[in-house]
């Protein structure tokens, strides 16, 4: 490994010659690894921002369309209090979901659980 800082070939993490760490050069590169893989990555998994809106408007009770993006806690929570209340308390849900899918459908909402942005 070469020293960044003064050009000398040097085998340990302190170059020799002018006492500089060069344990931050693999933390960067490992850095850039890690935002170089998470950026292929979240360009293969959109989401339709159509979709997530018309699963909120019909299906918002049970909480689908929070399923749908990733959002498993407000997706459980939607859907027990609809089952657990045999459905009297079911119309709290679809409220909720009714105005999270026309908040995704006018851009108010438009990232997924992972913040990857919504396609049209």
């Amino acid at each position: 490994m070469f020293c960044k800082y003064c050009g000398k070939e040097s085998e340990t993490e302190v170059c020799e010659e002018c006492k500089k760490t060069h344990a931050n050069e693999t933390i960067e590169v490992e850095a850039t690894k890690v935002e170089n893989t998470t950026s292929s990555t979240n360009s293969s998994n959109k989401k339709s921002k159509i979709a997530a809106g018309l699963l909120g408007i019909f299906l918002g009770s049970l909480g689908i369309h929070n399923f749908y993006l990733g959002f498993t806690g407000k997706a459980i929570a939607q859907l027990l209090i609809s089952l657990l209340s045999c459905g009297f308390l079911s119309f709290v849900s679809a409220i909720w979901g009714l105005i999270e899918g026309i908040l995704i459908l006018t851009g108010s909402i438009n990232v997924d659980a992972d913040g990857n942005p919504l396609s049209d």
